[in-house]
């Protein structure tokens, strides 16, 4: 059953965000992730306006979006977002209906 990885994210340091950004995605490939939405326009419609950058991906299976979040090659990426607070990020994984 497909599932989907949707993260909330603030971008505070957009020099140092990038060099996760720019990883990211061929590692998302690696698992099978294919991104829904990434960035764009968007409304707030309830909640806090903390996060300024939403994105949606679809993977194979639940397992496959968990072991990517888990990988090597993502945690590494995700030093470079989380150095010195560079990006807040929330991600939830849930599987499709």
């Amino acid at each position: 059953m497909v599932a989907y990885w949707v993260a909330r994210s603030k971008v505070n340091d957009p020099e140092q965000y990038k060099k996760y950004a720019d990883l990211a995605p061929a590692i998302f490939a690696k698992f099978g992730g294919k991104f829904l939405a990434r960035g764009g326009k968007f409304k707030i419609l309830e909640g806090p306006e903390k996060f300024h950058r939403f994105i949606v991906m679809e993977f194979p299976s639940l397992e496959r979006a968990v072991a990517c979040h888990d990988s090597p090659e993502y945690q590494a990426a995700a030093a470079h977002r989380k150095k010195d607070g560079a990006g807040e990020l929330e991600v939830v994984i849930v599987e499709s209906v």
